[in-house]
């Protein structure tokens, strides 16, 4: 940090001269709130700044037992930091993001994680595995928003406590019971599973997490669209269409 002129940098409201103030709060009993302002700060609402990619290195010392504060806090924070796709800042930052991604590989094992979905999105992120270290996050939602790569429709694809579909309509509002305006969402089974769908399910797996693996079926599956009925691949479209 004593390298870094952070009152040159910017954050999501203004001059960066604050974060070196609140990694320093960290170890202490307000961690809570000190990681609720970093976050709002250096990724407010997924956004990254220049003093986000300058704290890689902090991140990676926290991360790593060699700064006071939560590792988990610190890999979840540098995963959504490294997901922006900058290869300048990537190569700038090779080695903390190495680094993180062996820590963010061991928690991804412990049991139980509240947040392991985002613990995926992490290794991806720091693996530049491509559009997932950001389209997992709709595991999390239990949703999808898709067109429909036929008739353009948009459809939302629901894998969660609402059921297992396609939606061309709201299907938690006023239009919820419409079941006329859905179509069928088909699991791919786990040993047809390939790739990327593969890897990420035996993850959950491992780690004991079967509501997401469930889900990662879903995701990795194919959907019919109610509008025109054509079938398409979940995935497919989610590596298309996402922005």
């Amino acid at each position: 940090m004593t390298t870094t002129n952070w009152g040159e940098l910017t954050h999501a409201y203004g001059s960066a001269e604050d974060i070196p103030g609140l990694f320093a709060q960290l170890g202490g009993p307000e961690d809570d709130k000190v990681w609720s302002e970093l976050w709002s700060a250096l990724c407010h609402q997924g956004s990254v700044y220049e003093a986000s990619w300058a704290a890689m290195p902090v991140l990676a010392d926290i991360a790593l037992g060699r700064a006071p504060g939560e590792p988990i806090q610190a890999v979840l924070m540098a995963g959504l930091i490294t997901a922006d796709p900058d290869d300048t800042r990537r190569e700038q930052y090779a080695r903390e993001i190495g680094e993180l991604l062996v820590v963010a590989r061991g928690l991804l094992t412990a049991p139980g994680s509240r947040d392991f979905v985002y613990l995926q999105m992490a290794v991806l992120a720091f693996e530049g595995a491509g559009v997932w270290a950001e389209a997992l996050e709709g595991v999390t939602r239990e949703e999808y928003d898709l067109e429909c790569p036929e008739c353009e429709d948009c459809l939302y694809v629901a894998f969660g406590s609402y059921g297992t579909f396609t939606s061309a309509g709201d299907y938690v509002g006023s239009g919820a019971k419409n079941t006329e305006a859905r179509g069928d969402l088909t699991p791919t089974p786990p040993e047809r599973l390939t790739g990327i769908g593969a890897r990420l399910h035996r993850e959950a797996v491992a780690a004991g997490q079967g509501e997401v693996a469930l889900a990662l079926t879903y995701v990795f599956g194919r959907a019919h669209c109610p509008s025109c009925d054509a079938e398409f691949s979940v995935s497919d479209e989610v590596e298309r269409q996402w922005v």
